[in-house]
């Protein structure tokens, strides 16, 4: 395959003109690649009427490869991250690292599905002489049944922001699901607007004394698909249930919205989420990976 089967652009709107509706077709395998258009989209809009970028910066790229007039993959690289792919053949993987290491891109990460990323990582390492190693691996799960824990914890779920010192309680226990998965970001009053954890709807769990226990986000909802992030039970809470009742909360209330499907990631090396998402009705979608990417030394 020709590295020049790939067509790249720097526009947005052009992007989701001609691939809008491929990605859709199959939303919550694409929902990675819908979820940062949309990001950015947002970010530019807030953005109007700022002053222009620096001469020389760098911005987005876009791509798609396309044989007889049907999309058959795409990529986007945002300037403050790594590329992001649709799942793609090994041919077309290594057809694209070719482009971009030839464009003389830089390249922090990859970020797709197992097989997609592993076969990228590969050629980017042949084109752009860099080293590859896995950061992370998840597993994408989509509700099927809804079949909530018996017997469910004391207490309910409301939504965050009905009490006060809720938003000062969220930024905290924001703040501690990052450190558990390593992100490195600043979460407090001034950076919040800013965090990706700012565009979220919560829902708690709260004990029968109103106690706030757990806690639960659900994206905007993007091509029919509400995906569930973060979950998180403070250490000295966990093994009660609470995780589990408050997935369930916000897992029927995504689908009482009208959500034609609800996901989650996972991290894969964690056993104990794994087996309570499945039992709770999440079903395997796919495996992710994310490789990190990393100058060879002279």
């Amino acid at each position: 395959m020709r590295a020049d089967d790939w067509h790249l652009t720097h526009d947005a709107d052009g992007f989701l003109g001609r691939t809008g509706a491929f990605l859709r077709a199959r939303p919550v395998r694409h929902l990675v690649t819908l979820s940062a258009l949309q990001r950015l989209r947002e970010r530019e809009a807030a953005a109007s009427g700022a002053p222009a970028p620096a001469a020389g910066t760098r911005g987005p790229v876009f791509g798609w490869v396309e044989r007889a007039g049907e999309i058959g993959g795409t990529f986007y690289h945002l300037p403050s991250g790594g590329i992001g792919l649709t799942p793609l053949s090994p041919a077309r993987a290594d057809a694209l690292a070719a482009r971009l290491a030839g464009l003389g891109h830089a390249l922090p990460y990859v970020s797709a599905d197992r097989d997609t990323a592993a076969a990228f990582a590969k050629a980017w390492r042949r084109h752009a002489g860099v080293e590859a190693a896995v950061r992370v691996r998840l597993c994408l799960y989509r509700l099927g049944e809804l079949t909530p824990r018996r017997p469910v914890p004391a207490g309910r779920g409301r939504p965050v922001g009905e009490r006060g010192g809720d938003r000062d309680r969220l930024m905290d226990w924001c703040r501690e699901f990052a450190a558990d998965v390593g992100e490195e970001v600043a979460i407090d009053a001034d950076t919040w607007a800013g965090t990706r954890f700012a565009r979220k709807r919560y829902t708690f769990w709260e004990s029968p004394d109103g106690v706030p226990v757990s806690m639960a986000g659900v994206n905007p909802m993007l091509a029919g698909v509400a995906q569930v992030d973060p979950v998180y039970t403070p250490a000295r809470l966990r093994g009660r249930g609470y995780a589990g009742a408050v997935t369930v909360e916000v897992s029927r209330a995504a689908l009482a919205a009208g959500a034609e499907s609800v996901v989650l990631f996972t991290n894969a090396a964690n056993a104990t989420s794994n087996a309570l998402y499945q039992r709770l009705g999440y079903v395997r979608v796919t495996d992710w990976a994310v490789y990190d990417f990393t100058q060879l030394l002279p």
